[in-house]
């Protein structure tokens, strides 16, 4: 049997001057993860409205079922507009208000949570309180708890980041992220002490940095393992870490050394960023070139 995971959290249209792309970090992670073959529910809300119908039928088409996919009849569908005009500046406007905000806890969304192998969240949908609250009760559930914590200025607090660290099993983040958060926690400034004293406060069972084009690294137990990853030519880089994460979730539920966990998370997340949009069609014969490439 498949694993089950269950992703909670925004999706959305990213809307581009001229075109207007299906999107999300949790949706994009949920479709990545059905794409190789994992079973995955997703836990949003949706409006109902063109917009909405739309991106249910887009999931669809990736096998991902929409049974704890919500449809507000007072909320409109996510989008974010995006200001691409200066390629080394892109600027996103999250608007509010959107469904995804407004997700509404249900007993039928707890029992697929309590059943799954693992539960995926991070810091933007709990952005708004309703949506918070719903996701504090799932997180009482005794399942693998993954925060890609994911943090969009100025949607997160302390407070905030309290709560999600202190209830994650993993922690998914990036250069910018750990810069952000030691901030908050007075982290030390080499890569690994951070991660060390991260990994004493919360007690995570492991976290993975993303490096951008030098790779990736996972802290586990005292000991950091890392991959170089794989240079590309890059298409379009939405959506990669996104499928690194599925990838890194697959093979850890899998119980792969970390090495091996890296090597296709990398693998993954470089094939991804050689095609256009966050959830391109792909197979793992084309994983498996990017490494001979």
């Amino acid at each position: 049997m498949p694993k089950k995971i269950i992703c909670f959290g925004e999706m959305l249209w990213d809307i581009f001057p001229k075109e207007s792309i299906a999107g999300g970090a949790p949706m994009n992670v949920a479709l990545h993860l059905a794409h190789l073959g994992l079973d995955v529910g997703m836990i949003s809300s949706v409006g109902d409205d063109k917009l909405g119908k739309k991106l249910l039928a887009f999931v669809k088409k990736y096998g991902l079922t929409d049974d704890l996919i919500q449809v507000s009849s007072e909320y409109p569908t996510g989008t974010v507009i995006v200001d691409d005009s200066d390629k080394e500046n892109i600027r996103y406007e999250i608007v509010k208000p959107a469904a995804w905000d407004h997700i509404q806890w249900t007993p039928n969304m707890e029992k697929a949570v309590k059943h799954a192998d693992a539960f995926i969240f991070g810091s933007l949908g709990a952005r708004n309180d309703t949506s918070r609250t719903c996701l504090e009760k799932l997180l009482n559930t005794n399942v693998l708890k993954v925060l890609d914590i994911n943090l969009r200025p100025p949607f997160y607090s302390a407070d905030l980041l309290d709560n999600l660290l202190g209830k994650a099993d993993i922690l998914k983040i990036n250069e910018e992220e750990l810069t952000l958060l030691a901030d908050f926690y007075d982290l030390p400034s080499k890569m690994e002490a951070a991660l060390e004293k991260l990994s004493e406060m919360f007690d995570f069972e492991l976290v993975c940095i993303t490096l951008g084009s030098k790779g990736a690294a996972i802290y586990q137990d005292g000991d950091i393992v890392s991959h170089p990853g794989y240079p590309v030519e890059v298409k379009d880089t939405v959506g990669a870490g996104d499928a690194f994460l599925a990838g890194f979730v697959s093979k850890y539920l899998s119980r792969e050394s970390p090495e091996k966990i890296l090597d296709f998370a990398c693998a993954l997340g470089a094939l991804v960023a050689t095609l256009s949009g966050g959830t391109p069609q792909y197979s793992l014969e084309d994983v498996s070139r990017i490494k001979d490439i």
